[in-house]
């Protein structure tokens, strides 16, 4: 099965410092991202309905961007979070960049809007 590249983009009220903070830290990721995470060093083990998932900080720019490498991926796929604030609208932008298997692409967004319908509720919209 062949892996696509999907982006995808949502727009925020939270603050890129604030945002930053749900995408890196065990207390914040557990309320909208996972069950469980656990951190040692660079590498987070992520839980989800007790199933564990490792993968590597590659990239951790605060406020600005944070790229995961999954332990059983690809060499060349990634989880990617960039946030910034519009020029134009002062909202934030939270971009993610994601890999799902070709044909998977609406599921893969599908599943993207609901968790972020959640980090909005978590970061106040």
């Amino acid at each position: 099965m062949n892996r696509v590249r999907i982006d995808i983009e949502f727009i925020l009220r939270a603050s890129p410092a604030i945002l930053y903070t749900f995408l890196t830290t065990p207390a914040c990721l557990v309320r909208w991202f996972c069950d469980e995470v656990d951190i040692q060093d660079d590498v987070f083990t992520f839980t989800w309905q007790g199933a564990d998932e490792l993968a590597e900080m590659l990239d951790d720019y605060e406020d600005e961007r944070v790229r995961f490498g999954w332990e059983d991926a690809e060499d060349n796929e990634f989880l990617e979070f960039r946030m910034y604030k519009s020029d134009v609208t002062n909202e934030t932008v939270l971009e993610i960049t994601d890999f799902c298997d070709e044909g998977e692409e609406q599921s893969q967004r599908d599943y993207w809007d609901n968790l972020i319908q959640i980090l909005k509720k978590e970061t106040g919209g």
